[in-house]
């Protein structure tokens, strides 16, 4: 399992965001090392890599999605269904990975990269209008979702210094059934599925870990338990 390419993006205004300092969804491969930490809370701080902007602060950025990993072997699928080469880093991702089953991670599953830095699963990515305008796909964001290859979001749990090339080692798989693909369908077009979502415990992404709690309330309430 390898990291194939780090990837940031720099603000670009464009007509597709609503961000006042526009996006930064359109990131590229860097050379050399890239420091990644925990960014600080969400709505007040961006990405977890070094040189890498995120304009909208409210949806992306914070602790819980410092990071953001796409598998190649999924770029190379959609290569094929859009008929279009697809560079890594152009899904927004900051992470290309080689050979790792990133929409199977299990939330709380913890990656080693490189020597020092590993990362924690929280979630996964979920299709937003930015997303679309970049690719320039015609209901991209309906053909995203029905793919149910979302990615994943990570959190730092030890800081360090990434480069392509680098490993990227398991170092900690949790028994519960909760992965990114059930997360992206509980959060997206099966609600049913959100109660299972809370197995994963306190790695679960918080705004996700609020919605099971609600949904599992209101069919409470409406079930007369």
């Amino acid at each position: 399992m390898e990291l194939l390419s780090v990837n940031v993006g720099r603000p670009k205004a464009v007509e597709y965001s609503d961000a006042p300092a526009g996006t930064g969804i359109d990131k590229q491969p860097v050379e050399g090392p890239v420091r990644v930490t925990a960014p600080g809370p969400k709505g007040v701080s961006g990405s977890g890599l070094a040189g890498d902007a995120i304009c909208d602060l409210r949806h992306h950025g914070g602790d819980d999605q410092a990071v953001y990993a796409y598998a190649r072997e999924d770029l190379d699928v959609w290569e094929r269904e859009l008929g279009r080469p697809l560079s890594c880093g152009v899904f927004g991702e900051n992470l290309t990975t080689s050979g790792v089953d990133v929409n199977g991670a299990k939330i709380g599953e913890r990656w080693r990269i490189g020597p020092d830095l590993v990362l924690e699963v929280t979630s996964g990515r979920i299709p937003c209008r930015t997303f679309q305008g970049h690719l320039d796909e015609k209901g991209w964001m309906k053909r995203f979702t029905r793919q149910c290859a979302p990615g994943a979001y990570l959190r730092v749990i030890e800081p360090g210094e990434i480069r392509a090339g680098d490993t990227v080692e398991i170092v900690r798989r949790p028994e519960h059934e909760v992965t990114v693909a059930l997360y992206f369908r509980a959060v997206t077009t099966e609600q049913e599925l959100l109660p299972r979502l809370l197995a994963a415990g306190d790695a679960l992404h918080p705004e996700a870990t609020e919605r099971a709690h609600t949904y599992v309330a209101k069919y409470a309430q409406h079930s007369g338990h």
